[in-house]
């Protein structure tokens, strides 16, 4: 019986009929990036390797064997997110073994990349934090990264025409083209695709929402809804997610029903798991969907307030049924006040309603290129095909801080990169954008 801890062993072969018989390879470089819940390791290859992924635990450590490969990179990274330590020896002849120390426990997933005309190929072994977002992921086998999905539910629709303004507009009317825009202007970043719950005047239940969403793996569930209030002067936009009281029923109510529970937290059923793990597997899914939904919603936030007035600048919560879904981070955008006479004239305003529809995407594409999921086209084109340095021209409005945030660069390297004291910047100026994903 082996005395040491072997948690994971998996190994991976890549066969001839994908690669066409494997050769020597060299690893020419060793790349690291960090996200929230998971740590993703990219080894620069000079052919396509096989390789065997093992986790040993006291201490924690990932270990990569690669047969008939050499060690080229000159340096490797520094300690980042997961990883305090990289090294690299030679256990046994013509076996290459690349050792990373881990701050915490992980789940190690690895995949291979085919050459896309910016890197050759390349081995990618994500260091996934378990019970999180990321975690819920299917595992990922070659280069084949999906899409991002979204999926918008525009409210109301059928017989119920949600709040009608003072002029006749309805909800159910104006929401579903602001609904269409945003699919629009989704669907023109390449690996980010949108699927609408309804796209013609229907009603949809709030629970048959979640489950269309479920059914095509959607890694984010917008609602977008129009706002109505008495007071004919209220204005502005708000975002909402699902309040902690309102996940806490929800999780309840899972609970209480686990025959319908198949394709929780990423096909993890809770069938046959006893109630207390149940309902742990229930809180980790939940925790880390309500985080990635506040992080999502605040750079919506960001993005609307600039094609509007924002009521709130922080992300709201409340408890409302169509964002209860325990598994996928989810949103409800109040786009304007249909109440209000102005803005029942902007949301029937085509042009209006693609401003809205482009600042909500915006702030989805920012979001997912700061945290995309593993799996995805889009983690490839931000982690592995963004140029080392962009140069952006100061508009009217812009701080230092906003482009930091918008362009996901420390604040301090954003400062460093343009030879800057302080954060005064003027309009017409020139500055570079660095790479601090490496």
């Amino acid at each position: 019986m082996f005395q040491r801890a072997i948690v994971l062993l998996i190994f991976v072969v890549i066969g001839p009929s994908f690669w066409a018989a494997a050769s020597a390879s060299n690893v020419q470089g060793v790349r690291l990036f960090a996200a929230p819940d998971y740590t993703r390791l990219v080894l620069d290859l000079s052919a396509p390797v096989s390789h065997e992924l093992s986790y040993l635990t006291n201490p924690d450590r990932v270990v990569i064997d690669i047969p008939d490969a050499k060690m080229l990179a000159s340096e490797m990274p520094g300690a980042q997110g997961f990883v305090t330590l990289i090294r690299s020896g030679v256990p046994k002849a013509d076996t290459l073994r690349v050792v990373l120390e881990m701050a915490r426990s992980v789940k190690p997933r690895s995949f291979s990349l085919r050459p896309n005309g910016t890197h050759g190929d390349r081995l990618v072994v994500d260091l996934v934090a378990p019970g999180s977002a990321s975690d819920a992921l299917p595992q990922v086998t070659h280069a084949d990264e999906r899409d991002i999905v979204v999926a918008i539910s525009p409210g109301h629709g059928g017989r119920d025409p949600g709040a009608i303004g003072p002029r006749g507009a309805r909800e159910k009317d104006v929401v579903l083209a602001i609904a269409k825009r945003l699919k629009h202007h989704l669907d023109a970043h390449k690996g980010v695709r949108g699927v609408l719950v309804r796209d013609s005047d229907r009603l949809v239940g709030y629970r048959d929402r979640m489950a269309f969403a479920r059914r095509h793996k959607a890694d984010l569930f917008v609602a977008i809804h129009a706002d109505a209030f008495t007071d004919l002067r209220a204005h502005g936009s708000t975002v909402y997610i699902l309040s902690e009281r309102g996940a806490s029923s929800e999780a309840a109510r899972w609970l209480a029903d686990k025959h319908n529970a198949s394709e929780l937290i990423g096909g993890v059923s809770l069938t046959d798991k006893d109630d207390v793990l149940a309902s742990v597997l229930l809180d980790l899914s939940q925790s880390a969907s309500l985080g990635a939904s506040m992080a999502a919603g605040q750079k919506v936030i960001e993005e609307l307030g600039q094609v509007g007035r924002v009521r709130k600048k922080r992300v709201q919560q409340a408890g409302f049924l169509v964002l209860k879904s325990p598994d996928i981070p989810s949103i409800l955008v109040e786009t304007a006040f249909i109440s209000n006479p102005k803005e029942e004239a902007r949301l029937r305003n085509p042009a209006d309603q693609d401003k809205w529809g482009a600042a909500i995407a915006n702030g989805i594409v920012r979001y997912f290129a700061e945290y995309p999921p593993p799996d995805t086209l889009f983690a490839q084109r931000y982690t592995d095909e963004r140029p080392e340095e962009l140069e952006y021209v100061i508009s009217r409005g812009d701080t230092l801080s906003d482009i930091a945030d918008r362009f996901n660069v420390p604040l301090s390297i954003l400062r460093r990169a343009n030879a800057l004291r302080g954060d005064r910047i003027r309009i017409g100026q020139v500055i570079r954008i660095p790479n601090s994903r490496g």
